[in-house]
């Protein structure tokens, strides 16, 4: 995790070409069957560094397997269970942004309306409310036509980045 986090600030130092470096060497050293807490991870992040949106939608498709393998693990996910629950809103709700990023408005809105259906996993704190927030941003782009190629996911300011 510290490695992780150590790419993590790489990235929002503005250093993403290291940072993309990095999360690729750690996906690499994980195992698929024992890390997919990190993997799922690595693979959040690693998402919104990459320049092509449907890289990016790639990614963010590893990091929900990973917490869809994780979830169905009941047996070694004990410790990282309330972790994985609260981060499904955020990844559907990046899910959702690439979407819109590929101009797929229907597959977004779809995204949205998983994300809020796991909105009760959330804790009432900064965490909580950003996520909730970044969900209405995003719905209000698309319903005033941002659904359109080459939106930008920027981070969670922007309404979609990931919040882990």
């Amino acid at each position: 995790m510290v490695r992780i986090g150590q790419a993590i600030m790489l990235h929002r130092g503005g250093d993403r070409e290291e940072a993309r470096n990095r999360f690729a060497a750690l996906w690499a050293e994980t195992d698929v069957e024992a890390d997919l807490f990190h993997r799922c991870t690595i693979a959040h992040y690693m998402a919104d560094t990459q320049d092509d949106p449907a890289d990016e939608l790639a990614w963010d498709l590893r990091a929900l397997a990973a917490a869809d393998a994780l979830d169905r693990d009941r047996v070694s996910r004990g410790e990282h269970q309330l972790a994985v629950r609260s981060l499904y809103p955020s990844l559907y709700l990046n899910l959702a942004a690439d979407h819109v990023k590929l101009g797929d408005e229907e597959a977004a809105r779809c995204e949205l309306e998983r994300a809020r259906r796991r909105l009760d996993a959330l804790p009432a704190d900064a965490y909580g409310e950003g996520i909730r927030a970044a969900i209405e941003r995003l719905e209000k782009r698309i319903a005033d036509g941002a659904a359109s190629p080459g939106e930008g996911r920027g981070g969670p300011g922007d309404g979609a980045g990931p919040v882990l």
